[in-house]
């Protein structure tokens, strides 16, 4: 079974002006993010937009990402649906679409309780043999795993990792005393990615990754290697934009900020619409000092 570890982006669904998907941009930022030394990528997260993208514009991405990483690193897709049957359903198609893990979002359309959260991770890990990371999102999504809830799916071998989004940075702790090393654990908050290092998780599901991959990758290694000195450095340059991974616009906001460093479109599908006024400027102004900062840091080092 797999053993997940490293910083894994979840990728932007890179789209054309009129919302058809942009498989030729796609690709070429997945071959971008594994040239620059990420761990595995995520196709399909929430920041790809799963939610809006058919099962057509799914297996084009899927098949797409397969193809371009060519078994460099593991390709994971989001799995993001309302009843567990076409969530069962679907695990079993990105599995035949190539898919080497799935990320495992709880039902979109209802909060479950946690008897019902265990049933529904543990039906879906019976649909396919797929290595699963649970994604754990309570802010978002209104459902948490708990650790009563993993501790109700140790016997469930595909489930392997959780992606630990509570913002409650005592979780992490939690988990490693009740559960051990029965997961790997991964930081699902930029902001928290140093602080969650420290507490010993395994890796990052990263969006500003999609934006700074070579310096993501370096943070999380100085974290690996116990340089926090320099860690904290590179982190306080990267942080104002990191905290544009927490806001309800953070699609429009990563993708706004990886078209201004390396020109990526930056078009979402509706509804969401493009940045305009004081909320495009704050966004813009965040990225270029960061990206002024960072340009300066690497001079530096020259």
């Amino acid at each position: 079974m797999a053993e997940w570890a490293g910083v894994f982006p979840a990728v932007t669904t890179k789209l054309t002006r009129d919302g058809n998907v942009d498989i030729r941009a796609t690709k070429e930022s997945l071959d971008r993010l594994v040239k620059a030394g990420v761990s595995g990528v995520i196709v399909l997260p929430m920041l790809g937009e799963n939610a809006s993208m058919s099962l057509k514009d799914r297996e084009e991405i899927i098949r797409g990402a397969i193809d371009v990483v060519d078994g460099r690193v593991p390709v994971l897709s989001g799995l993001a649906e309302i009843t567990l049957e076409s969530a069962k359903a679907n695990a079993k198609l990105y599995e035949s679409f190539g898919a080497h893990g799935l990320m495992v979002f709880p039902s979109l359309g209802y909060k479950t309780d946690d008897r019902e959260t265990v049933e529904w991770y543990q039906a879906i890990a019976s649909a396919s043999s797929l290595p699963i990371m649970i994604y754990n999102n309570p802010i978002a999504y209104g459902v948490d795993c708990t650790v009563n809830v993993l501790n109700q799916l140790v016997d469930t071998p595909e489930i392997v990792c959780v992606k630990e989004e509570t913002g409650d940075i005592r979780r992490v702790t939690d988990m490693f005393v009740e559960l051990g090393d029965r997961f790997s654990v991964f930081c699902g908050v930029d902001d928290l990615i140093v602080e969650s290092s420290a507490l010993g998780v395994t890796g990052w599901v990263s969006g500003m990754t999609n934006v700074w991959p070579s310096e993501c990758v370096e943070l999380f290694n100085l974290c690996a290697q116990n340089k926090y000195e320099e860690a904290r450095a590179l982190y306080r340059i990267l942080t104002p934009s990191f905290h544009l991974d927490t806001h309800v616009k953070l699609v429009q906001y990563i993708k706004l900020a990886e078209n201004l460093v390396y020109g990526a479109p930056e078009w979402t599908r509706a509804p969401r619409l493009p940045l305009v006024g004081e909320e495009r400027d704050f966004v813009i102004s965040t990225v270029q000092l960061a990206m002024e900062t960072l340009a300066k840091r690497v001079k530096k080092a020259a």
